[in-house]
């Protein structure tokens, strides 16, 4: 990102970091001296502006020679009006909180009817319009409770509106002449997910993320169906004509709206996730995850290539003809580019700097270069305050960093949704791909580093209707990448903890996998991997019922572990006799961390709280806020009890002395 867009990144966040001093240490078995209950007593919280900035977007469309976005991640989002000719923001409103619990954070969905912009919301499935005309913006229904999304919306010719939700599955009609809402009902037993919908005259053309079914739903009868099986979900549909095209995974579904002539394109090692139909039925597609623009017409025997990326290893969200010859693009990362598709030539606008509101976003990863700098990970840029100097900075990365290790005078990230691992110089914050995971390990959750044997490890999930993860062990010179999938048969893997001294890595499984195919085990399990035969040593479950560990660590010869969906469940586990030897609960789930001999866990759920874990559970902080995006994390400076978190979504420091009493946080206003 130039650097003038950082100076306004900067100018807008409040609360940049003062120049820190070094943190009195102390030991886990000193005695209370009477300083220490005054150090108590006074402030344990210092908190630094907002932990992550975003521009990031979701929906988008164009109406009338303006385009329209959504963003991603701030409260209460953002709908921006950008003028298509000038390539700047002219109007941006902010879509209020609804009647139902919960607050918007984005909105994945949008279409033009009538005149007016319609936007579909998460994490509460609201509907919404927007008047241009006016500047009015309406709820207009509610499609779900707290937790639901709208995916997707299409307009049929007369106007009416189809949205497409989770994680009831359904597809739903609202007609904005009347407000008249109806329910299509189960499209598929199980489907979660409505990802995608297409309209004309006949039938809504819905892809079925779970089930990996493209259906056609008669907008009279109500009768659905079924016009092609993919191989994995459906998350792209396009109509023209007599056809319909879609994606899965890396085929391209071409097929009658009858459902005879069933075309299967292969895309190679690609996928598409932004598809539209020109005039003369030529479609135009975008590439994930390079972001490469290709064309095809019904007949070839494969895509071909357009244009090289817009804009590199994004994700599009839309793409939009606008005239014969200009494609306009919408990138996830808060950028719009349109190409030239008789020259080939592309501009890119990001949108920060042409005026789209910035704010706070809810951070998917943190790491502590002790005296030096906190990296945080948010929607395709990294954030960083520079502990020397109370300075910042902000640079992009090619996706979602769920997780952050450090080797030497670099960092890795594990990036969704790709499966890229990346290295980031802490010198010069370069960025480069080290490769990515494959055999369809797109949800990278965990990555640790082994200084034994000079490898970074990756605790992986599939993307989309699979079950099985795997444990992948990355050469961070060479770039090779050999990938054990399905090291816990039947499970994905949400965690893994390193035990260097005896070569061991443990791994956390998830029965559910990547969601949407019946899990075949009830029980989540742990798995002992030897990293010099590479072969599993030994598998366990060791709670029955529980079905998803959050995270695990080893410590002291114990293995913790926190449960996701099971209200916050931990044990300690004996690898030994792979007994539990203490379990208790805590008011979520969350990641441990060990520090100084103790073994600490910080949560969601109950206003974000911290917990130390021995053979009992101490309360130690609460109040931090629910605003992570993933695990909640705390990272400490070593021989201190201080440690850096979230209070909010400002990025804080806190005092974590577990002799102190419990810490009551007020997250200062975002």
């Amino acid at each position: 990102m130039p650097r003038r867009s950082l100076a306004v990144l900067a100018a807008m966040t409040a609360g940049l970091l003062l120049p820190l001093t070094p943190a009195q240490a102390a030991t886990p078995g000193e005695a209370a001296a009477p300083n220490r209950a005054a150090s108590c007593a006074g402030p344990r919280v210092e908190t630094f502006g907002e932990a992550s900035m975003t521009g990031a977007i979701v929906g988008a469309t164009v109406h009338d020679g303006k385009a329209y976005v959504v963003t991603r991640g701030q409260k209460p989002p953002v709908l921006a009006e950008i003028d298509l000719a000038g390539r700047k923001v002219v109007r941006s409103v902010r879509l209020p909180d609804g009647p139902a619990t919960g607050e918007p954070e984005g909105g994945w969905a949008t279409t033009v009817s009538g005149g007016k912009i319609y936007v579909g919301t998460y994490p509460v499935p609201d509907l919404y319009s927007f008047d241009p005309a006016t500047g009015e913006v309406a709820h207009l229904a509610s499609f779900g409770k707290n937790g639901g999304y709208i995916w997707t919306l299409a307009t049929a010719p007369d106007g009416t509106v189809y949205a497409g939700t989770y994680p009831d599955g359904r597809v739903r009609e609202y007609v904005p002449a009347t407000g008249a809402v109806r329910d299509f009902g189960v499209l598929a037993a199980g489907e979660r997910y409505v990802r995608a919908v297409a309209a004309d005259d006949v039938n809504v053309y819905a892809g079925l993320l779970d089930k990996g079914k493209l259906v056609a739903i008669n907008r009279a009868t109500s009768a659905v169906t079924e016009l092609a099986q993919g191989t994995t979900g459906i998350g792209v549909v396009a109509e023209h004509g007599d056809r319909v095209f879609a994606t899965s995974g890396a085929t391209l579904i071409d097929v009658r709206k009858d459902g005879t002539d069933d075309r299967r394109v292969p895309l190679g090692g690609s996928s598409f996730d932004a598809l539209t139909a020109a005039a003369d039925g030529t479609l135009y597609a975008t590439s994930r995850p390079d972001g490469t623009v290709y064309r095809y017409r019904t007949g070839d025997s494969a895509p071909v290539k357009v244009a090289e990326p817009p804009s590199r290893d994004d994700e599009t969200r839309r793409i939009v003809l606008t005239g014969d010859d200009t494609l306009v693009g919408f990138s996830g990362s808060g950028g719009m580019w349109s190409l030239d598709l008789g020259t080939g030539q592309s501009q890119f606008t990001d949108l920060i700097e042409a005026g789209l509101p910035a704010g706070a976003e809810r951070p998917q990863s943190m790491l502590l270069v002790p005296g030096r700098a906190v990296y945080v990970g948010g929607h395709f840029f990294m954030d960083v305050r520079d502990l020397r100097t109370g300075e910042q900075r902000r640079f992009r990365v090619p996706g979602e960093p769920k997780d952050l290790v450090r080797r030497g005078n670099k960092i890795y990230a594990a990036i969704y949704p790709s499966g890229n691992i990346i290295s980031i110089d802490l010198r010069t914050d370069e960025v480069r791909s080290l490769g990515y995971l494959g055999q369809g390990q797109q949800r990278p959750w965990d990555i640790e580093y082994d200084p034994v044997r000079d490898k970074l490890l990756v605790a992986s999930a599939p993307l989309g209707a699979e079950l099985e993860g795997a444990l992948s062990i990355v050469d961070p010179d060479t770039g090779r990448i050999d990938v054990y999938k399905g090291v816990i048969p039947g499970q994905s893997l949400m965690s893994l903890s390193l035990d260097a001294r005896k070569g061991v890595v443990y791994l956390g499984g998830d029965v559910l996998g990547g969601g949407g195919t019946p899990p075949v085990h009830t029980s989540a399990s742990v798995a002992a991997f030897d990293l010099r035969t590479r072969t599993v040593l030994w598998q366990v479950d060791p709670v029955a019922g529980h079905r998803t560990f959050q995270d695990i660590k080893v410590h002291g010869g114990l293995l913790y572990g926190v449960y996701k969906r099971n209200s916050g469940a931990w044990i300690a586990l004996d690898p030994a006799t792979r007994t539990v030897k203490y379990q208790g609960a805590l008011s979520g789930y969350g990641e441990l961390t060990t520090h100084r001999g103790r073994v600490f866990v910080s949560t969601f759920f109950g206003g974000g709280n911290v917990y130390e874990l021995s053979d009992h559970t101490t309360h130690l902080a609460t109040g931090l806020g629910d605003d992570w995006y993933t695990n909640p994390q705390l990272h400490f400076e070593p021989g201190s009890w201080k440690a850096w978190a979230l209070s909010g979504r400002h990025l804080a420091r806190i005092d974590l002395d577990p002799r102190c009493p419990l810490l009551t946080v007020t997250p200062p206003q975002a």
